[in-house]
Parts: structure tokens; sequence; C-alpha cells
């Protein structure tokens, strides 16, 4: 493959006419997302009662698809991050497709605290400070921590991934005309491609990378201390950090298969960079941390049986036996046994399993958090005090909106942004020989 076979394939995904395939997807998701404020407006007029929140349930969908959302951005900086570290060559050709997704996905976990709040337009009660209420925050509250560590992840991811496109943006204005080249004039910051400036981008990007790895472990830790800081039965648990790092990594590799291969498809010339082998690492990853959520799984029994605490395993078993059983054994399913597939190798090199399989994994790891969040809620100590929630059409009809938002964003980032990494790519490659050059 050649430099200029890279460069006109970067620029062709940017620079050509969008087609109605195009057009149609994104019709679709500004319809989603009209769904989603339609409801959302239905509900700031009539208020919480419309969707199925109830006392003792407090907590329902909203912060199941705000968890959900944040476990998703998390194989972004995975992939970008920490296997550049590690300098694993077949990262190059998608991370920055991950690196987009890790930004839209925090960008549409951001919306739902503020979607749960009662009176939306007090959202900035949310932030750590206070000039209005004058009431001091409570900063051994897990709840502020959560502020802390989401903002800080986006701030970074936004940074790592702008930081990452400087070459590629300068290649797409010294090739692109009228108000594009004065969008990537403006957004390339004046770079050249000499000597200094790529020496500086090269120590930037190794900081940057080296700073947004903790933050891998660091973000959905600090989520599930949301949880685990409780008392209540199923929550109360050591386990819950690494339990949900791994349950977000998992389930941000099977959004990165979701999304490279319908975009493999749309656009065939992709197919030399997001290759199956590129595919097949990424189904060894999925098969990796899907062990270790069933691991947990496992644990989490273990622990409420071995601990004693009758009303900790009356809690575990409700989860699997009681009202709600069929999210449970979807999570299950979805989680722990389809995912042992890709022990062979035939199923890690199959485009219709990788996807399928990808696409139930999301599906579970939505009703992992349901489970978790739901079930400890609505069976907690006080017989007189349990309830049974379930979502509402509001929350189901703001839940797809949410899908339209995210996608959105990113197919608006594969016309406007460079989703192939033009610079890393090149790297990647054989040096040419001189005829090579000449042809090039």
């Amino acid at each position: 493959m050649t430099y200029r076979k890279i460069t006109q394939d970067a620029l062709r995904l940017l620079l050509s006419r969008p087609g109605w395939k195009y057009f149609a997807l994104q019709g679709f998701n500004l319809l989603l997302i009209g769904l989603g404020v339609t409801a959302f407006a239905y509900q700031v007029h009539h208020g919480m009662g419309v969707t199925g929140l109830n006392n003792p349930v407090g907590w329902g969908t909203y912060i199941t698809t705000f968890v959900f959302w944040v476990g998703i951005a998390h194989s972004g900086t995975l992939i970008s991050a920490i296997l550049y570290l590690f300098r694993s060559r077949w990262r190059n050709s998608i991370y920055r497709i991950a690196e987009a997704m890790t930004v839209f996905a925090v960008m549409t976990a951001g919306l739902f605290p503020i979607i749960h709040l009662g009176r939306p337009w007090k959202f900035y009660w949310l932030l750590p400070f206070d000039y209005f209420r004058k009431v001091w925050i409570n900063f051994r509250s897990p709840l502020i921590w959560d502020v802390f560590a989401v903002l800080t992840y986006l701030t970074v991811s936004m940074i790592f991934f702008y930081v990452g496109m400087l070459p590629d943006l300068a290649t797409a204005r010294d090739h692109s005309t009228g108000w594009r080249k004065k969008l990537y004039t403006l957004l390339s910051l004046g770079w050249q491609g000499n000597h200094r400036e790529w020496k500086h981008y090269r120590l930037s990007y190794l900081y940057f990378a080296a700073f947004a790895t903790p933050l891998v472990i660091s973000v959905h830790s600090v989520v599930s201390w949301d949880f685990a800081m409780s008392i209540v039965p199923g929550w109360h648990s050591t386990i819950f950090a690494p339990y949900f790092v791994a349950g977000a990594i998992f389930s941000g590799v099977a959004m990165v298969i979701t999304l490279l291969i319908p975009i493999r498809k749309i656009f065939p010339y992709l197919q030399d960079y997001f290759t199956i082998d590129v595919l097949e690492n990424l189904a060894k990853m999925l098969l990796l941390t899907g062990a270790i959520v069933a691991y947990a799984y496992v644990v989490e029994y273990f622990l409420a049986w071995y601990s004693g605490n009758e009303i900790e395993w009356a809690a575990f078993k409700f989860r699997a036996l009681g009202t709600y059983t069929i999210p449970f054994w979807i999570m299950i399913f979805c989680n722990a046994v389809f995912p042992l597939i890709f022990f062979f190798k035939k199923a890690r090199r199959s485009i219709p399993v990788l996807f399928v399989v990808s696409l139930l994994v999301n599906v579970g790891m939505w009703f992992e958090r349901f489970n978790i969040i739901v079930t400890s809620l609505s069976h907690d100590y006080i017989p007189a005090a349990w309830g049974i929630y379930k979502p509402s059409p509001i929350e189901l009809s703001i839940l797809a909106g949410s899908f339209g938002w995210f996608f959105f964003w990113f197919l608006l980032f594969l016309r406007l942004l460079p989703a192939l990494p033009i610079s890393e790519l090149k790297e990647i490659q054989p040096v040419p020989t001189r005829k090579q050059e000449v042809t090039a």
C-alpha cells in the first residue's frame, strides 16, 4: 500500500459527496433525537410522575443508561492510549474511530444526570461549587466524585483526540477548498510538519497517552463507588471497581466492533485498513474481558453466600429468580455465554458472527447495569418497602433518543474530521523503494 493511496482513501471519506444512505441514516438519527426531545419536554411539563420511578426505586433507566454510556467510552482510551504505550501496531487503523466514540459516548452520558433531575434547569447544582444556596458541598459523596471524574475524562479525551488529528487536519487543509479549507486551516493551528513540530507532537502525544491511561481505571471505579459506598444489599462490595472497569472495557470493545463492521460495508475501500485481522484482535479482547466479567458474576454470588448475610443472599437470589428473572438471564447469556464462541478462530474471523455477538454484548451490558441498580433498590432491607419498577414509554423514548444522539455525532465526525490516522498508517508501511516513490 503506497503513501498516496493512504492519503487518497482518508481524504475520500472527507471530501467525497455523501450518498443517500448517509442522509437516510442521519434522518433516522434525527427522528430518534426528536422522539427523545419530545419525551423529555413532556416529562419536564408533567413532572417525574410520567416515568416508572417510584419509592424505593429512585434510580432506573436514566442512571442505568448513564453508567452504560460511560462504560462505552472506556474502550477508546484503552485502544488509543494503552495500546499506543505498548506499541501495538494493529491499533493504528482503528484508534481514531475509538477516540471519537469515547468523546461522543461521554457527551451522551453527561445528559442523563440532567434528564434524571426533577428540575433540569437547576443542572448547575451538579457542579461541585455553590455560590447561590450557601450550602457546603459534601465532598465525601461519590456523586461529587462522579462530576470530577467524568469532566476530567471528557476534557482529557477531547484534547487527546484533537492533538492526534493535527497532522491529518493539515493534510486535509492542503487538499480541500472552500469552507472546508477555512475550517481545516483553523483547526490545524498552522501545522507545517517540520522537525521541531513533529518532535513536540510526539512528546505531547506520549504524555497524554500516559496521563489518559489511569483514567481508564479511575473513572469507572468512581462510577462504581456510587453504589459500593452505600449499604444497599448487592451494592456494598469491594469487587465493584475492577468489576465495573472490566465491564466498561468489555462493552466499549463491543461497540467498536459494532461501529467498524457497518463502516467497512458502507465504504468498501476501508476494508484495507479495518482488516479481518484487526477485528480478530478485537474479538480476542472481547473474549478476555468477557471472561473477567463472567468471573465477577460468579464471585459476586459466592461472596453473598459465603458472607452468611441473609439479606445479601436474599437480594442475589431475587436477581436470578425474582421479578427481574428475564433481564438477569439476558445479562448472563449475552455477556458470559455468547462471547465464548470466540474461542474458535473461525468465529473470530466471521463478520456476521462478530457483528451479532457485539450487538448482544451491548444489550447484555445495558441489562447488567439495570440488574445492579433496580434489583437492589426494589428488594432492600424492609419487606414493607419493597417495590417493582417498570420503565415507562417516556424513559424508553429518551433511551432511544440517546442512541440517535450518539450516532448522529459519530456520522457527522466521519464526514468532517479525518477518521483514518494518515501519519500513523504511513509509519507502519514498509519503507518504499525509489521506484515506488517515483510512481507514488
